[in-house]
């Protein structure tokens, strides 16, 4: 192709959004800072369809929580207050076992094996979303999560009666069953909760530790690699099946990029951050093999409870994750 071709052939795309259908301007809540990685590649995001829609389709981020709240966003999309959110899909664990999968400690505690497990989740996950006029379009992981304390943690018993932040439902019932007290924290409360005395120990990923400055509040992290939990970003789906063809294959092509980069972004992550914590004066310790053992005595019981109450559709999941 010529440059000259070329050229036409890209005038003929902007002319086509520009005619095919009313330039559309959408808000999209995300719960975390601009610092961090899934707000960066959302923001890529948004900016990758501004440029392919000629400005057909133009997505304002608002982040941090600032327009509404983690626990309110997916609510929001659901009823067109915004067209598009981005929220931690185990918070929707308490309405379906399936939506939670991801945080079940050593289900799944590598990227591979998440990238497996989100294979099996995700036409299940989309189904279920359906439901409530919910379409997903990308997931992404965090880095695997590790655990934030004041003292070295050798064994699980050590963990008993600590303040324990947690974010799901899952967490709060891994806290229990370790002997902690769990209380629910969102990531831009982290610094004042510690400061505080309200929490006094937590599992979440080194992108979370870096963005909360752990090391002005905790000494001590152990990368126990627990479990990779994703956030997701979904579409009213009354919204996008309204909307030109060309511009909802705009999206999914957009999303694809999104889910393929964001992937790519954790996993580099992961040692960057834990790096820039030890930086900082975190003493980073390898976890004890009787640590990890009874976090995988814990990782069964509550894998076993699932089990023996969750939907068809959890179960579908699980047996399709451990087929592959």
């Amino acid at each position: 192709m010529n440059k000259f071709t070329g050229a036409i052939m890209s005038a003929a795309v902007a002319t086509l959004f520009a005619t095919g259908a009313q330039a559309q301007s959408w808000d999209m809540p995300t719960p975390y800072s601009d610092a961090v990685f899934h707000t960066a590649n959302i923001s890529q995001f948004a900016d990758d369809l501004r440029a392919s829609t000629n400005g057909a389709l133009d997505i304002t981020v608002h982040s941090a929580g600032s327009l509404f709240k983690h626990p309110d966003i997916k609510n929001a999309v659901r009823s067109r207050q915004v067209q598009i959110g981005e929220f931690f899909l185990s918070r929707l664990s308490n309405e379906d076992a399936a939506f939670g999968l991801d945080s079940l400690p050593f289900l799944a505690a590598s990227y591979d094996e998440a990238e497996r497990l989100w294979a099996a989740q995700k036409p299940v996950i989309t189904e279920l979303l359906a439901e409530q006029n919910l379409m997903p379009l990308f997931a992404v992981p965090w880095p695997a999560q590790g655990l934030y304390t004041n003292s070295e943690i050798k064994s699980v018993a050590d963990l008993s009666g600590l303040k324990f932040r947690a974010y799901n439902a899952a967490l709060e019932s891994f806290a229990t069953l370790a002997g902690a007290s769990p209380t629910q924290v969102e990531a831009p409360d982290i610094p004042q909760a510690f400061a505080t005395g309200q929490v006094e120990a937590m599992i979440t990923s080194p992108s979370t530790g870096v963005s909360s400055k752990a090391w002005d509040f905790l000494s001590y992290y152990t990368p126990i690699n627990a479990w990779v939990p994703k956030n997701i970003v979904v579409v009213n789906k009354q919204v996008f099946d309204a909307l030109d063809a060309d511009i909802q294959a705009a999206i999914l092509e957009a999303a694809a990029t999104a889910e393929t980069r964001g992937w790519e972004m954790s996993r580099a992550e992961a040692s960057a951050k834990t790096a820039t914590m030890a930086e900082n004066g975190i003493n980073v310790v390898e976890p004890s093999p009787e640590l990890i053992a009874g976090l995988k005595e814990i990782g069964a019981q509550m894998l076993a409870d699932l089990e023996a109450n969750a939907s068809d559709e959890a179960k579908a999941i699980i047996a399709a994750y451990n087929a592959n």
